[in-house]
C-alpha cells in the first residue's frame, strides 16, 4: 500500500486544487459549459466527502449536490432516468450527483428492488441515455469509489462508535456488509456495459480517503478543457456621507445570548 500523505502536504495541494476548481467554475460560467459528475462506489469509500471538497469554495447557485432520495410512488412510475433529468444542469451550471441513476445497478440490483427486467432495461438503456447526453454537450464524468472489505468495515465501526457520524449509517449500508459479493458482480457487470468510449468510467482508489480526494479532483480539472479567466477587477466604492441615521436601542430587538462569553475564564 502506498505511503500515507502527511496532512501538511495533503492540505496545502488540496487547497491549490480547490484554487483550480474556483478558476474552473468561472469558465463553466463565462462559457456556458454543463458538467455532470457522477459519484459512486462502495458505501463508507469516501463519495460524500470528496463531495464536500469539491464544492466547498464553489458558488451554490452554479455547483449543485445532488443526492436524491427513494423514488415516491408517482416516480417509481415513470421512466427510469425521468426524475434525473430534472437536476441535470443549464448553461453555465455543474450537478455533483451523490449517487445517480446508477442505483438501479448496484442496490436496486442487489437487494431485489427492482425487476430482472427493469434491469436489464436499464443496462441496455443507460449508454444510449448518456450518449444523448453527451452527444447534446454535457460533459459526463463518472467515478467509481473504491475500498476494501476490511477498510469499510473498519469505517463503519468508527462510525458506529461516533455520535456525530452514527447519522451516516444506514441499515442499507449494514446490509452491505453480508452482501459484499454481490456488491462486487454487480459492480462488474455495470462496468462492463455502461463503460463506453464516449462516457467512461474512472475508478478513484479510496483506501486512503486523502490520497483519493487529491487524485480524483486533480482528474477532474485535467479532464475538462478548462481556461483561466482574466479575474474580475473589483473596487470597493467610497462611502457615502451619512444622513444622521441612529440605529434604534438594541434592548428593543432580541438577541442571541452570549454564549461565547461563558466560555472564557
Amino acid at each position: 500500500m502506498a505511503r500515507r500523505i502527511p496532512k501538511t502536504v495533503y492540505e496545502a495541494e488540496l487547497l491549490r486544487l480547490q484554487g483550480e476548481l474556483v478558476q474552473m467554475q468561472e469558465w463553466i460560467k463565462s462559457s456556458g459549459t454543463r458538467l455532470v459528475v457522477i459519484f459512486e462506489g462502495r458505501d463508507a469509500a469516501g463519495k460524500g466527502s470528496t463531495i464536500q471538497r469539491v464544492s466547498s469554495y464553489l458558488n451554490p447557485r452554479i455547483c449543485r449536490i445532488v443526492a436524491l432520495p427513494a423514488p415516491s410512488a408517482r416516480e417509481r412510475t415513470q421512466w427510469y432516468f425521468q426524475r434525473y433529468v430534472e437536476h441535470l444542469p443549464a448553461a453555465g451550471e455543474i450537478a455533483l450527483l451523490d449517487r445517480s441513476w446508477y442505483n438501479r445497478a448496484g442496490v436496486e440490483r442487489v437487494m431485489g428492488f427492482c425487476t430482472p427486467t427493469e434491469y436489464s432495461r436499464f443496462m441496455r438503456q443507460c449508454p444510449i441515455f448518456e450518449n444523448l447526453l453527451v452527444e447534446d454537450g454535457i460533459l459526463l464524468r463518472k467515478y467509481w469509489f473504491s475500498v476494501s472489505d476490511t477498510e469499510q468495515e473498519r469505517r463503519f465501526r468508527e462510525r458506529m462508535g461516533n455520535p456525530l457520524k452514527q447519522w451516516k449509517l444506514s441499515p442499507m449500508d449494514l446490509e452491505s456488509i453480508t452482501r459484499w459479493d454481490d456488491y462486487s458482480q454487480a459492480k462488474d457487470a455495470m462496468l462492463v456495459h455502461t463503460d463506453t468510449e464516449r462516457s467512461p468510467w474512472f475508478v478513484v482508489e479510496a483506501e486512503d480517503k486523502r490520497r483519493g480526494r487529491l487524485n480524483m479532483i486533480h482528474h477532474l480539472l485535467s479532464s475538462v478543457p478548462w481556461e483561466a479567466t482574466a479575474p474580475r477587477e473589483l473596487k470597493l466604492p467610497k462611502r457615502p456621507k451619512g444622513r444622521g441615521y441612529q440605529r434604534p436601542p438594541r434592548e428593543v430587538a432580541n438577541s442571541v445570548p452570549d454564549h461565547a462569553a461563558t466560555l472564557i475564564t
